[in-house]
């Protein structure tokens, strides 16, 4: 199975965990990450996570978050890919979800992963195309039928 996760999912361990959900959603991301890891699900990254993660002013975050991706990503979606995409992302943002946003799914499309990982809200109630499907990790662990 083929996911990508998206730069708020890949932070969601080094945000504040002291909401209770902010804590499940960082287990679940973790244990999605283990999983991945060990060849369960194959990781799609993109020029768009990378380009987020760049901006990243917290250095150290920022290389772990680099490393795993260079060291687990099974396949990137390249710059290259970017004009080929706009109609896509032009799509995508006609649901309401900003341009960034729409580039990951866009990416994820071209890709053809099975689920992107956010942990946005309003990212995940704002896209209504049938292509993919955009998920909280706790939730992809549930219609996955793991447990922790």
């Amino acid at each position: 199975m083929r996911i990508y996760l998206d730069n708020c999912c890949f932070n969601r361990p080094y945000d504040d965990q002291s909401q209770f959900k902010v804590t499940m959603e960082t287990r679940a991301k973790l244990h999605i990450q283990r999983e991945i890891m060990n060849g369960k699900y194959e990781l799609v990254c993109s020029f768009m996570l990378e380009y987020e993660n760049s901006k990243n002013t917290d250095v150290l975050k920022k290389a772990m978050i680099k490393s795993f991706q260079d060291k687990y990503m099974t396949y990137y979606v390249p710059i290259e890919r970017k004009s080929a995409l706009e109609s896509k992302v032009t799509e995508i943002m006609e649901y309401g979800i900003k341009y960034k946003d729409a580039v990951h799914v866009a990416c994820a499309i071209y890709a053809k992963c099975d689920h992107l990982l956010t942990t946005d809200i309003k990212f995940q109630k704002h896209y209504k195309g049938n292509e993919i499907s955009i998920i909280n990790p706790i939730d992809f662990i549930q219609i996955t039928g793991e447990e922790e």
